[in-house]
């Protein structure tokens, strides 16, 4: 027993020295830099970290596993490769909230399930009871240091008066070396400028800076090498039976809510009557439009406005009517399934209709006003919702198809796709397509477009003659006042001030 304590210890000190190494290296990339190429690098850095100290509570890998670290690391290579400010922003939420999960799957003690309620749970339950208990740890382990034998600290006490004596002498010889050497007293000269160029209060902070991340990076892997239970034996809460009745209804055993068999039929079908005639009418003008058949005193612009947020929220709503229907489908027998699954059809069918015209209207909005980051980001949203009822079409007459973890994964496929798909060059594209087609361009707008896209459009302005020349020019001037370390290295960057440099000289 005490040879574990004493190896648990010494491993203690290990993890606490790498936990603040590991800062230092994460103050260095980050402190006072954007984030570029040392995103990608520090997320490596820190697996390496956690996969090494805590290697003892790994749990037996599934495929999800996999598909959810390589999502991660094309996530953060994405601070190396493009220059997308909303993708910038949002990832810097969900690239962690990723990390977070996956080493709550992979090492907690629960061991939950990864397409469970659960895992939230339990990495809410490391994030803070269990990261921030071992900051005493750290603490106890840095005194349990100090008690070393009388010898070595003696030893150390006269290190520490030999270095105190050789400062004075150390500036004497320095000295007298530098009038020796010219080539030395000039490499010395820069040394003052190193030192005086940081200031004490920013030498402060970034002491600061490393406290508190390595106390927090030894906090977390520690939590998960010395975890202490915290699960309770009192009743479940509100939310862990809501958890526990949705994982039923996955396994066909119980329902949640309104899920009465009668209850689902007679609310189907009063629902699908008024979206029945909603789609009857709704397809004089769906494919009309097109050909110039409007409503009466209606315009482009007007069509294309009227309605569509409407009909993006009717289809959510569907989405989650069809939701806690399949719920029902399981309890109902007989002729009453198979009606409640013929509703689900048509359901869907119709959802799909009302999405097919929201998204032909945003296409004739964008044709007449151009291309956005929000109207680009409502049609993925409009793709990805219709993908979802696809998937639970599947899942209305085939009842053991998995429909969360299906959920999950197209989920996060999805966002990955949509970090790589070049949202501003696919934007640039189209608006310059418009521009062919009706000579109406937005310059402010294009030249406001991230790194992704100047090279696209210094294409474009070399073909219409300079048109953007000026705005690209001011971008050039930027950009080169711009002066970045190698941590916040950006190819996207890169690649558009060579392309504006190349194109200018």
């Amino acid at each position: 027993m005490e040879d574990q304590t004493l190896r648990r210890a010494g491993a203690g000190h290990m993890a606490l020295l790498a936990a603040f190494l590991l800062a230092l290296v994460h103050q260095y990339l980050f402190y006072g830099k954007l984030p570029g190429v040392s995103y990608p690098i520090f997320v490596t850095l820190f697996y390496g970290f956690m996969l090494y100290f805590a290697k003892g509570r790994l749990r037996k890998q599934t495929w999800f596993s996999y598909i959810w670290i390589g999502a991660i690391f094309l996530l953060s290579l994405t601070y190396a490769l493009f220059g997308n400010w909303f993708f910038f922003g949002l990832n810097l939420l969900v690239i962690p909230a990723l990390i977070l999960l996956h080493m709550t799957y992979m090492l907690s003690y629960r061991q939950p399930a990864w397409s469970s309620l659960g895992l939230i749970g339990a990495a809410l339950e490391h994030l803070f009871p269990q990261t921030l208990r071992n900051w005493g740890t750290a603490v106890k382990l840095l005194r349990r240091g100090n008690h070393m034998p009388n010898e070595r600290k003696q030893v150390l006490l006269r290190i520490l008066i030999g270095l105190l004596i050789s400062v004075p002498l150390l500036l004497i010889v320095i000295s007298l070396l530098s009038s020796a050497d010219g080539v030395f007293s000039k490499l010395l000269q820069g040394l003052p400028d190193f030192i005086y160029s940081v200031s004490l209060g920013d030498w402060i902070f970034r002491a600061l800076w490393i406290l508190l991340v390595g106390l927090s990076l030894f906090g977390f892997v520690w939590g998960f090498v010395a975890s202490k239970s915290y699960l309770r034996t009192e009743p479940a809460s509100e939310f862990d039976n809501m958890g526990q009745r949705l994982q039923a209804a996955e396994a066909g055993e119980e329902g949640i809510g309104l899920d009465d068999p009668v209850i689902i039929t007679t609310v189907l079908a009063v629902i699908n009557a008024v979206y029945m005639l909603f789609v009857s009418v709704q397809f004089s003008y769906l494919f009309g439009a097109w050909e110039g058949i409007l409503p009466e005193n209606s315009t482009y612009a007007d069509y294309a406005r009227s309605g569509f947020f409407e009909l993006v929220l009717v289809t959510s709503i569907n989405f989650g009517i069809l939701l806690l229907s399949l719920l029902a489908v399981r309890k109902a027998g007989g002729g009453l399934k198979r009606v409640i699954q013929l509703l689900l059809y048509v359901l869907v069918l119709c959802s799909v209709v009302m999405l097919y015209s929201a998204y032909s209207r945003l296409t004739l909005y964008e044709e007449a006003y151009g291309y956005t980051y929000i109207r680009f980001l409502v049609h993925a949203f409009m793709i990805f919702l219709g993908l979802l009822l696809v998937l639970a079409a599947v899942r209305i007459t085939r009842e053991q198809f998995p429909l969360l973890k299906s959920y999950i994964v197209l989920g996060l496929l999805s966002y990955v796709l949509m970090n790589y798909i070049g949202m501003d060059r696919i934007i640039a594209e189209q608006n310059i397509r418009r521009y062919a087609a009706s000579g109406t361009l937005d310059e402010s707008y294009l030249t406001r477009l991230s790194a992704d896209a100047v090279p696209r459009l210094i294409e474009f302005s070399k073909q219409e003659h300079g048109v953007l020349d000026e705005a690209l020019r001011s971008r050039l001037a930027d950009r080169s006042q711009l002066q970045q370390s190698w941590p916040s290295f950006n190819l996207a960057n890169y690649r558009e001030r060579t392309a504006l440099e190349a194109y200018f000289q």
